[in-house]
């Protein structure tokens, strides 16, 4: 019998004897970042609910509003110090019906449904799975040290991004160029290519780093860039999306390009110093950073 298990076990049942909250009262900035978590999980089930009516269109507004949501608690649990376990495992739980269950069921409802043999349900429900694996291995290694460098990357496509790049033929038909319902394979190859890219390892770019400090000149700028941005999501709302969906494809390749180069930096200094002073090599794990980050994930 491995003599780690015994130990393991006393652990795991004396955090689940811990109680969630020790003091009578708690901060309410604690709760904040909570309510946002339950206001996107609100929305993603009224987003399954607008699916099965095929109201395709307040099914898409209400994913993108959870997205934005699930940034929001995030950065919020981090500006106020209240990341808790409670909060990870709320959040995780709300990425998994938002950015999980609600798009595949949207996607099978507007596109999938009329593949032979149910075919169309097994690529929905394995996108549903993909995405549970992913944010469980997102938790599994949360305590994983790692250089801070790689905070700026996640380990595959994000639970957030991945929803709203999973509904890029809805995209497509909501433009009108064309029927993107004749072609029902294409759309059903293309959502097991989005599921892939869940549970894989491929570095892609979070952005986490860059918004540690910002420069007086840029403030400005980037409400404008805000408010331009939110503008034409509201007045052109498929051709927005459809156009972040494919930058976001783009820019896969260029994160790995990038990891990889940054990866084989501590190497080249390694090889540059031969004595026993000489730095390790960087570890090629990349787990996901923060506990109270659920993007997606």
């Amino acid at each position: 019998m491995d003599p780690v298990l015994p130990r393991l076990e006393k652990e795991e049942r004396r955090r689940r004897g811990r109680l969630l909250f020790r003091q009578g009262k708690i901060p309410m900035r604690m709760v904040v970042p909570n309510f946002f978590t339950v206001l996107s999980l609100c929305a993603g089930l009224t987003a399954l609910r607008m699916a099965v009516e095929q109201r395709f269109d307040l099914a898409i507004a209400l994913i993108v509003v959870a997205a934005l949501l699930d940034g929001v608690d995030g950065r919020l649990a981090r500006l106020l110090k209240a990341q808790s376990r409670f909060g990870a495992e709320l959040d995780s739980l709300a990425d998994f019906v938002n950015f999980g269950v609600a798009p595949a069921v949207l996607v099978f409802v507007w596109g999938l449904g009329g593949l032979p043999k149910g075919f169309g349900w097994i690529v929905a429900l394995v996108f549903a799975l993909a995405m549970g694996l992913r944010l469980a291995r997102f938790n599994s290694m949360i305590d994983v040290e790692k250089p801070k460098w790689q905070a700026n990357y996640f380990t595959g496509v994000p639970a957030p991004a991945g929803a709203a790049v999973v509904l890029l033929p809805l995209y497509l038909d909501g433009l009108g160029l064309f029927d993107v319902r004749a072609w029902p394979w294409l759309i059903a190859v293309y959502t097991l290519i989005i599921a892939l890219m869940l549970v894989s390892t491929i570095p892609t770019f979070s952005g986490k780093l860059m918004g540690e400090r910002i420069s007086n000149e840029y403030i400005l700028p980037m409400f404008v860039g805000a408010a331009a941005g939110v503008a034409l999501l509201i007045t052109y709302p498929y051709g927005a999306l459809t156009l972040l969906s494919l930058l976001y494809l783009a820019m896969v390749p260029v994160s790995y390009r990038r990891f990889e180069r940054k990866l084989s930096e501590p190497a080249a200094a390694t090889v540059a110093q031969p004595d026993d002073t000489a730095l390790p090599a960087a570890d090629h794990r990349m787990p996901d950073t923060d506990p109270a980050n659920q993007t997606k994930h």
